[in-house]
């Protein structure tokens, strides 16, 4: 792929973004942390403050109505202002100044969050201020502090002790004093939960044969029934209701006498490997037929024109003689017999006027990008799709890119437009536009979240196979970008959704249930949807030999001393990289002691910061085993860091991230305070001294190697021609893997990180090359071969390493078992017994029990990312 322009590089500053994150302390006494997460915050109780200059701002309240409270820090007229916004996200005004400036410093410091609610109507005289309910939640070891703090404010705060505490609107009071009488869920939610489950499923819709070639599957004529029902739907969003002509919405009490408008999308989180992507063109292809059908029963002269093979245009245009098509079939059949709202008020589509935008935007990873390039040509008919790839060399012109159907492009490549004003992606208004592995914006902080959830569109997909991978936050953003008012809004996530969930109460549980229920669409394999072949997990034990077994004892007790102490001293959070780096040392010596070196081992963070910044050497040492590996991303940019530089204080940046901010700040580190200058940044050692101690130390197997070979050797017996892939998120393990493999007679084939797509998809080209002339044996980097790939070819998968988050790999695992395989799929996870490893099988499958929370019964507690029970746990503490 051609590398995007400097022009275009140069607009995108993660650096100035950083800055303005909650993680940035204020201060260098500021220990680093975050503001409290609604897991660990509690309501400390509420206090009454005016919300004043209602005059001056749009937005209105009806009353009992719940509010968004957000700290203005760069108002220029009070450094104090908090704004108060209604569940639309309109400002109503601002809380008066001697409220805002007892709160602001605790909002500031981390101490406390805040949520509103307006209890009562406004009356007549309200013209000017509201009484607004403030309710504040902090960390129960805070209390104190902050009730001292509030009352030497001035601020009557009323807490649960106090009388008029029940007079709180807020849910968070309401469901306290429900579980004191009846734990169950709202009768609202209740009534939901029964609409939910009586709409059964989507009537099935065949996409335009004149436009898609393949035929398919049951669940895919479901889904593009279900697909085109979202984005043509009358109906009111979930939780809102109409009440004697006005609209109410159950969750905030917001009212309004405008019919809110239907929201168009969803989450299309079908598993991997179930053919999501020819689903998603087929709703492209109805879209368009259905609306050349219903305007003059042709398509439009201007594709009838077209001849190129798909009419790809851009940097990588292969222009080739195609068949001029038209939709005959569309005077046969009327659209508006195929899937008719239910409400009898219109057919399953609107009238396109001239005026209507017809583009859908694509976005997806890079590693993606070949896959729906390759998806369009094997599925679509020739010439049908007009397509801009919008990536490396591209127009600048937006009119030139609302010639074409589909416009396919890259988050990166919308990031590094994002401070671009004239950037022609956002000038349009788009028909629709579609997040391809959309869990890449779980992050609702980083630049390319912000970005997609800015672009202009009439209907929104976000589309992934994994749509929880951490906690239930990772929903947030999705729901963000969708634009699903009112929990879009932080505030109100945190407190309908987050919070009660967090906390294992069944209100958010049911909220949560009733929203994915109304709003996505998730089938599993197990199923037996497609006939796929099955698919096998096993766990196969390695019992460590004598050497191993004695260093890997010796390390995790000395791990385990060091962690207690930061544990006992909530230093966790900035000691990330340490204990980064003791897990990750940990976890190389199960899979081979050559992934670690003897000198390497011999550092341990028992050693003060003043003793590792003397010793230069093993610091870059101590870089090149960290980066061997996929564990971590840039704090500073939220992606895998590129000229990775690690500092005196053991924290890990790009370069550029990092040099950016010593000249933007005072000079420390943004992860620890620690004062850094230019000569406190280090960098490993060059690539070549990595492969020099690779071959020296590939002669002597580990066990895990050795019983790898044992179960490839035993395979390869039974069938010659079988193929295998071979996970590893170390990267110095793929190198190492190569000789042993290939002396053991396997054809072996690599593919990691450090390709470009061409190269990748060339190595897959080549794996599907059948035996004996093919390679049978494919060693693959987990995050580079987690998405977007087909590797069916194989039958077997072997997994190095047990991965922190389960959703990478199994979407890995998913590579191989999708539509397209014909043999049973195995699995084989290699675990080191009594170790390290087996305690992570344990957080996988906490984390196995949140996602299926989101889409199915109602589970447990929820998890945080890493907590510290899971370090806990992890350590054997």
């Amino acid at each position: 792929m051609v590398e995007i322009e400097a022009e275009y590089q140069d607009r995108q500053d993660p650096v100035e973004m950083f800055m303005s994150l909650d993680s940035w302390p204020s201060s260098p006494v500021d220990d680093g942390d975050p503001s409290p997460s609604p897991a660990e915050t509690c309501l400390v109780g509420f206090v009454i403050a005016n919300v004043v200059g209602l005059r001056y701002y749009e937005g209105t309240i009806s009353g009992r109505e719940m509010v968004g409270v957000v700290r203005d820090d760069l108002n220029p007229h009070d450094g104090n202002a908090i704004k108060v916004l209604n569940m639309r996200s309109v400002q109503v005004g601002y809380i008066e100044r001697s409220a805002a400036a007892v709160l602001s410093p605790l909002i500031d410091g981390h101490l406390i969050t805040v949520e509103g609610i307006v209890p009562k109507p406004p009356g007549k005289g309200s013209r000017f201020k509201i009484p607004c309910q403030i309710h504040i939640f902090a960390r129960a070891e805070e209390f104190a502090r902050v009730k001292l703090a509030i009352g030497m404010g001035g601020l009557d705060l009323i807490s649960e002790n106090n009388a008029s505490f029940t007079l709180s609107e807020a849910m968070a009071v309401k469901e306290k004093k429900s579980i004191l009488v009846e734990k169950s869920v709202d009768e609202i939610f209740k009534l939901l939960d029964l609409k939910v489950s009586n709409k059964g499923v989507s009537e099935a819709l065949e996409p335009p044969k004149d436009m898609i070639k393949s035929e398919l599957f049951s669940h895919q004529k479901e889904g593009l029934g279900w697909l085109v029902s979202r984005e043509n739907s009358c109906e009111l969003p979930p939780f809102w209701e109409e009440k004697n002509g006005v609209y109410v919405n159950e969750l905030t009490n917001y009212q309004t006498d405008s019919r809110p408008e239907p929201l168009r999308g969803g989450i299309f989180a079908d598993d991997m490997g179930l053919g999501k992507t020819l689903t998603l063109l087929s709703l492209i292809a109805f879209d368009k037929w259905a609306h050349a059908v219903h305007s003059s029963g042709n398509i439009d002269d201007d594709d009838k024109e077209e001849e190129e093979s798909i009419a790809f245009r851009g940097k990588m245009t292969k222009k080739g003689r195609g068949s001029r098509k038209t939709v005959s079939s569309g005077k046969k059949r009327k659209a508006e017999d195929l899937n008719a709202n239910k409400t009898g008020k219109r057919p399953a589509f609107d009238k396109l006027s001239s005026l209507e935008p017809k583009t859908t935007l694509i976005v997806c990873p890079p590693s993606v990008f070949s896959a729906w390039i390759t998806q369009l040509e094997e599925h679509t008919r020739k010439g049908i799709f007009k397509v801009y790839m919008y990536y490396g060399e591209r127009t600048k012109d937006a009119k030139e890119l609302q010639k074409h159907d589909i416009v396919l492009t890259t988050y990166s490549t919308l990031a590094s437009e994002e401070s671009w004003d004239k950037s022609p992606i956002k000038k349009i208004e788009w028909r629709r536009v579609i997040l391809d592995e959309a869990h890449v914006i779980k992050n609702v902080n980083t630049l390319q979240s912000r970005v997609v959830t800015n672009l202009n569109a009439k209907r929104r997909w976000a589309v992934t196979g994994t749509p929880v991978q951490n906690n239930s936050f990772d929903l947030f953003s999705l729901v963000a970008f969708l634009k699903f008012e009112p929990l879009s809004m932080k505030t109100l996530w945190n407190s309908l959704i987050q919070r009660p969930l967090a906390q294992g109460e069944e209100k958010g549980i049911s909220r949560l249930q009733v929203l994915m229920s109304a709003i996505s669409l998730r089938r599993t394999k197990d199923k037996g949807l497609v006939g796929l072949p099955s698919k096998s997990i096993e766990t196969y034990y390695v019992n460590l030999r004598e050497e191993e077994r004695k260093v890997y004892d010796q390390m995790e007790e000395e791990a385990r001393n060091i962690v207690k102490v930061y544990i006992s001293d909530e230093t966790v959070v900035r000691n990330y990289s340490t204990v980064l780096s003791i897990l990750v040392r940990l976890r190389q010596i199960c899979t081979d002691l050559a992934l670690c070196p003897a000198d390497l081992r011999a550092l341990f963070p028992a050693s003060q910061i003043e003793d590792v910044k003397n010793n230069p050497t093993l610091l870059q040492k101590l870089l090149s085993v960290l980066q061997d590996g996929e564990d971590f991303d840039c704090p500073i940019c939220i992606s895998p860091p590129t000229d990775i530089i690690i500092t005196c204080c053991a924290h890990i940046f790009c370069e550029s991230c990092i040099l950016k901010t010593l000249k933007r700040t005072k000079p420390c580190c943004p992860m620890c305070r620690h004062p850094l200058s230019e000569s406190d940044l280090f960098k490993a050692p060059p690539e070549s001294s990595q492969t020099t101690s690779t071959e020296s130390s590939s002669s002597s197997l580990s066990s895990k190697v050795a019983a790898l070979l044992k179960l490839l050797t035993a395979s390869r017996d039974v069938n010659p021609s079988s193929k295998s892939v071979i996970f590893s998120q170390f990267r110095k393990m793929l190198l190492l893997l190569e000789e042993p493999l290939k002396e053991a007679g396997f054809k072996v084939i690599r593919l990691d990180g450090s390709m470009n797509a061409k190269r990748r998809a060339q190595v897959i080209k080549d794996f599907g090359v059948p035996a004996p002339e093919g390679p049978t044996i494919l060693l693959a980097s987990l995050k580079a071969s987690n998405c977007g790939i087909n590797l069916t070819a194989a039958s077997t998968v072997y997994l190095l390493e047990p991965w922190w988050n389960p959703a990478v790999e199994e979407q890995a695992m998913d590579r191989v078992h999708r539509i397209g395989q014909k043999e049973d799929v195995k699995i084989v996870r290699l675990i080191a017994r009594d170790t390290i490893e087996e305690r992570i099988l344990q957080l996988q499958e906490n984390k196995r029990v949140l996602a299926r929370k989101a889409f199915g019964r109602r589970g447990q507690k929820d998890q945080r990312e890493i907590s510290r029970d899971d370090l806990t746990a992890l350590m054997n503490l």
